[in-house]
């Protein structure tokens, strides 16, 4: 049999190091990392987009969120006096994206005490926790309530059947969700 192939170890490496990223399998990542050996300035612009990240971005201080500055634009910025309590930074692009909420945003991070600190500053009324659907959420959703201890309305985003999904597609948990915040139609 042959000598193990030592070419492209750098190649390998980067294949190694794009598989631990969400969502990126080993196909994936050989094609990410062919490419950027073979393509030089386009290496060359992701490592200059990925230094700057690395280099710049960090947590808002206030509310967890990613940001380039120490307080994020949102939390700059007058908004409704809402906030929307998420699992991660993530969540509140997809819902900014959406354009269908106009206030802040919490990352929240098990950190109650921050959580209520932040509502008081901002004058906060609603609480709308935008958690993923699940027991474990719903039980942590009940947990921070009671442990905040505000005289606040306390909301979860709705639950249930998806657009453009048959019903056969659908969890029965979901389908419960769905009847138990079925909305009136005028």
């Amino acid at each position: 049999m042959g000598e193990e192939v030592k070419d492209l170890e750098s190649v390998k490496e980067l294949i190694s190091i794009l598989e631990t990223l969400p969502s990126v399998g080993k196909k994936s990542a050989a094609r990410i990392a062919y490419e950027i050996a073979k393509d030089k300035v386009k290496g060359l612009r992701i490592l200059d987009a990925i230094e700057n990240v690395v280099s710049n971005v960090r947590e808002c201080s206030k509310c967890g969120s990613l940001s380039e500055y120490e307080v994020c634009s949102i939390c700059d910025s007058n908004r409704d006096k809402v906030v929307a309590v998420v699992e991660n930074s993530k969540d509140i692009g997809i819902i900014e994206e959406s354009g269908s909420f106009g206030g802040y945003y919490f990352v929240f991070d098990d950190n109650v005490e921050k959580l209520r600190e932040f509502i008081l500053d901002k004058d906060i009324k609603e609480v709308i926790f935008a958690f993923s659907p699940s027991v474990e959420n719903e039980i942590k959703m009940q947990k921070i309530k009671e442990e905040l201890e505000l005289d606040v309305k306390y909301y979860s985003i709705a639950k249930g059947v998806p657009m453009g999904v048959s019903l056969e597609n659908v969890d029965v948990s979901s389908i419960n969700f769905a009847f138990l915040g079925k909305i009136l139609l005028d």
